[in-house]
C-alpha cells in the first residue's frame, strides 16, 4: 500500500495476523509500524521481525522513507532528517486508520538511524503505546568521532561540494556510500560494516547504497537520545554492546533517562542483531516486551 506525506506517497507493507473472519471484525489489534536506518530500505530484513510479530498476532506496517526504496521524492537517495520523521508522522497517521487497528494502540519500531526518529516520535505523539529503538542513533557527535578524522574531512568536502552544487548550479547531488571498507570515504567504514550491511542486503536484488553526500553536514547536529526523558510510554532500548557505529555508551546514558524505559543489552555488533542468534535473542525480547506492555487482546 501507499500513504501520502507531504507531496509525495510512501511505500509500505501491510502484514496481517493469520486470524478468522469473525475475529477480525471484532478484536481491533494493536499495530507495529517500522522503518529502517540510514539509507536502508524495508527489504533488509525488516520483513523477518515483521513476520515475527504478525505470527503473534500483531498488525504491521512497515514502510520505506521518501526518496529511497519503492517511496516517492525526488532527488533519489536524499536523506533529510526532518523529511523521514515527517514520514514518521504519516505513517503513524495511516496505520490509526487502517481496519483492524487500534487507533490507541501504535507501536514505533526503529533501527539504527530510525531507532532515534522513533525515540522523537514517541516523544513528540503522547498517544503512541510503545517505542522499540533497535541499536538506535541517538548521539550525533559521538557517531561522528567514530569516524577516522582523514574519512570525516573527505565526507565534509563532498558533503560542501553537494550542497554548493544542489543550491548553486542545481546539479544533480553528489553521492556517498553509507558503508566501506575501513579508508574508504563513506558514512560506515568500520571493520565490520560493509560485510554487516552485505549480510542484509536481499539476495539477487539492487539495492542503491549510496546518500546525498549533505547529510554529512547534518549527523553531527543531531541527538534524538536527549528526547529520551521524554518518553512517557513504555520504551524498550535494544542494546549493541560491541557497537561501532551507534555508540552504546551514550545510548545507555540516554535510555536510562526514559521513565518507563528498558534496556536490553546484546553482546554482538551493530550488524549482527539483523540475523542468525543474535536475531532471535532479539526479537524473542522484543515480543516479551509487547506482550507484557501492549498485548494483543
Amino acid at each position: 500500500m501507499t500513504f501520502s506525506s507531504g507531496s509525495d506517497s510512501c511505500a509500505a507493507w501491510l502484514y496481517t495476523p493469520a486470524i478468522s473472519e469473525e475475529d477480525a471484525a471484532t478484536t481491533a489489534r494493536p499495530v507495529v509500524v517500522m522503518a529502517h536506518g540510514l539509507g536502508g530500505v524495508k527489504e533488509e530484513r525488516l520483513d523477518a521481525f515483521a513476520e515475527r510479530f504478525s505470527a503473534a498476532g500483531y498488525l504491521c506496517l512497515v514502510f520505506d522513507y521518501r526518496h529511497f526504496g519503492a517511496s516517492g521524492g525526488q532527488p533519489r537517495q536524499l536523506l533529510d532528517i526532518e523529511r523521514q520523521r515527517e514520514d514518521w508522522r504519516a505513517a503513524v497517521a495511516h496505520a490509526r486508520t487502517l481496519e483492524q487497528a487500534d487507533p490507541g494502540r501504535v507501536v514505533v519500531w526503529g533501527t539504527s538511524f530510525g531507532g532515534g526518529h522513533v525515540i522523537v516520535t514517541a516523544a513528540e505523539d503522547r498517544r503512541i503505546a510503545a517505542v522499540i529503538a533497535q541499536c538506535p542513533f541517538t548521539d550525533g557527535l559521538a557517531s561522528s568521532l567514530a569516524i577516522p578524522p582523514l574519512t570525516s574531512l573527505k565526507l565534509t568536502a563532498r558533503a560542501l561540494a553537494d550542497v554548493v552544487g544542489s543550491r548553486l548550479v542545481h546539479r544533480a547531488p553528489v553521492m556517498v556510500p553509507t558503508y566501506g571498507a575501513p579508508g574508504s570515504t563513506a558514512l560506515m567504514t568500520s571493520p565490520d560494516a560493509a560485510a554487516g550491511v552485505e549480510r542484509i542486503l536481499p539476495p539477487g536484488t539492487d539495492v542503491p547504497k549510496d546518500v546525498a553526500a549533505r547529510f554529512a553536514l547534518d549527523i553531527v547536529r543531531s541527538f534524538p537520545g536527549r528526547r529520551a526523558k521524554d518518553i512517557t510510554c513504555p520504551a524498550f532500548f535494544a542494546v549493541c554492546e560491541r557497537d561501532s557505529v551507534a555508540p552504546p555508551g551514550p545510548t545507555q546514558k540516554y535510555a536510562a533517562q526514559a521513565p518507563r524505559g528498558e534496556i536490553k543489552l546484546y553482546g554482538a555488533g551493530h550488524f549482527d542483531i539483523y540475523v542468525g542468534e543474535d536475531f532471535e535473542r532479539n526479537v524473542t525480547d522484543q515480543l516479551a516486551f509487547l506482550t507484557r506492555h501492549v498485548p494483543v487482546v
